[in-house]
């Protein structure tokens, strides 16, 4: 292994170390902060969850039967020159 190379790596780790104990030190010690961050947290799974379900419904499972049509699906409307 290049002396090089083995420095760089462990400076690397040093950082990401670093990054680790800064949040999980921050987070820790925080009081208000964690309830407001689990209240953020639920918020945007419901959020997205509910978005998913009434906005982003599976066309390509309910108009095609099988995992080759939708595929021919796909690949059709991808190469179709507009």
């Amino acid at each position: 292994m290049n002396p090089n190379t083995r420095s760089v790596s462990a400076a690397i780790s040093d950082t990401a170390n670093k990054i680790w104990h800064l949040y999980y030190d921050g987070f820790r010690s925080m009081t208000v902060g964690r309830t407001l961050w689990l209240i953020i947290i639920v918020k945007v799974v419901i959020f997205f969850g509910i978005m998913k379900l009434l906005f982003f419904p599976d066309l390509l499972k309910t108009n095609f039967d099988n995992d080759s049509q939708r595929a021919d699906h796909v690949r059709n409307e991808l190469l179709k020159k507009r």
